[in-house]
């Protein structure tokens, strides 16, 4: 920390239930004696009485008075252990020891090196053959991962992306789609609570080249191109981020079921809107791929009907206040937006912008909100600081629009749409042809 460095005694203070986590974290970098006090969970809508028992009572943990913990944590003397640290080899062996197949799925079982689905074992000529997809080295860096922000990162390599993407069945032609979406650090295996997952949306010529479909049941498992490529970013995000072991390096209390896969392609030829990566300045022509952290929620319905606002304000109220909705809507539900006057996709955007609104009380209620929103509202920072002003019942807005997108997908059989948490200020959109 900034201020140990600085030469100031710190102890961290964490929730008990966070105990495992905080003294892991400590651990793979460098501090396994970091000194560390506990509170009771949960913090956050507690009342000052109870907070300040949770400081005057004994530390869950550690099982000593909490005061008496930081203070002996800020006081005493560094020790030996203190002063050596810890270091790790952040890497894994490239080659594993010949064996049968049964043997070597299950080493990769019992290593956790899988989603527990069978694999492709990335033999040396498969992983070879992957390579051929991209004009890359094997052994370039192609960035950075980690499974929350308080983890060490971990860099991987052009090669360790392939063994991924062989594992997970993927073709060489899907392989620039892999590489854009592992270049981009977005994980589909965060940490968090709240058991985040990774949606990502394709654009561009690639999608047809490839095979990827959009087109009816275009979120299922009707394409092979969908299912690989979404399926290799989840495995390369629990492989290459330093792993994703419950209780350890990931806390999500009801999981998510897109861990497995979450890729999707825009229908771009039935949209009568311009395509994501257009609107947000790329050509046409251009491929890309936005990956976005969220998939906490999913929502549906049909339309739009002739109460359809209603509904609309309906789902949106519903919509979790810290992840703004991805709008997936079928090309004829997005014909009928047109019908209705919303010649342009901002409009539709805008519109659910202003009606996404719930009571002051209602949004500052939010724990996400209060814990990650409501420090900058106290800083000044608007919307936030406006919004953290307002009385109880006032309305205020959930959302801005630059956060919320809308997306056209599916086979025109039913008027259907649905809204997936995904926040935009929160994507990457990364170019696929720099993989080529």
């Amino acid at each position: 920390m900034a201020v140990e460095a600085d030469g100031v005694p710190t102890v961290a203070v964490h929730t008990h239930v966070f105990a495992r986590l905080a003294r892991n974290a400590a651990r793979v970098n460098g501090t396994p004696t970091l000194r560390q006090a506990f509170v009771p969970q949960p913090v956050v809508g507690q009342s000052a009485a109870q907070l300040r028992a949770y400081i005057e009572g004994v530390d869950p943990v550690n099982q000593r008075p909490f005061i008496q913990e930081v203070i002996d944590g800020l006081t005493a003397p560094l020790t030996e252990a203190d002063l050596t640290g810890v270091s790790f080899e952040r890497n894994t062996p490239r080659l594993l020891e010949p064996g049968t197949e049964a043997d070597l799925a299950r080493r990769f079982e019992e290593e956790r090196w899988t989603d527990y689905l069978p694999i492709v074992l990335p033999t040396e000529e498969r992983v070879a053959a992957m390579l051929e997809g991209t004009s890359r080295k094997p052994d370039e860096v192609v960035g950075r991962m980690r499974p929350t922000n308080y983890r060490e990162f971990w860099e991987y390599t052009v090669e360790k992306v392939a063994v991924n993407a062989v594992m997970a069945g993927a073709r060489p032609a899907y392989f620039p789609v892999i590489l854009a979406m592992a270049a981009s650090g977005m994980t589909a295996r965060q940490s968090s609570t709240t058991s985040w997952a990774a949606p990502a949306i394709v654009n561009g010529p690639i999608r047809n080249e490839i095979g990827m479909h959009c087109g009816i049941g275009a979120l299922g498992p009707y394409s092979h191109a969908n299912v690989a490529i979404g399926r290799a970013h989840a495995l390369l995000s629990q492989n290459l981020q330093g792993g994703s072991v419950i209780g350890d390096t990931y806390m999500g209390s009801i999981g998510n079921v897109h861990n497995y896969a979450c890729t999707w392609a825009e229908n771009e030829e039935r949209s009568p809107w311009e395509p994501l990566h257009v609107q947000h300045g790329f050509r046409p022509e251009e491929s890309t791929v936005t990956v976005f952290l969220g998939g906490w929620y999913v929502i549906s319905g049909y339309g739009p009907r002739a109460t359809w606002e209603e509904r609309f304000r309906h789902c949106l109220a519903a919509c979790e206040p810290y992840s703004p909705p991805i709008l997936l809507l079928d090309p004829s539900s997005a014909q009928a937006f047109v019908e209705r006057g919303f010649t342009k996709k901002q409009q539709v955007i805008d519109w659910c912008a202003a009606n996404a609104v719930v009571t002051a009380r209602e949004y500052w209620d939010d724990p996400w909100i209060q814990t990650l929103i409501k420090p900058h509202a106290v800083a000044g920072v608007e919307p936030w600081a406006g919004m953290l002003k307002a009385a109880p019942d006032a309305p205020v807005r959930k959302y801005r629009a630059q956060d919320i997108s809308v997306v056209v997908l599916g086979g025109e059989t039913q008027a259907a749409w649905k809204m997936v948490g995904g926040n935009f200020a929160r994507a990457r959109i990364m170019r696929i042809d720099d993989w080529r």
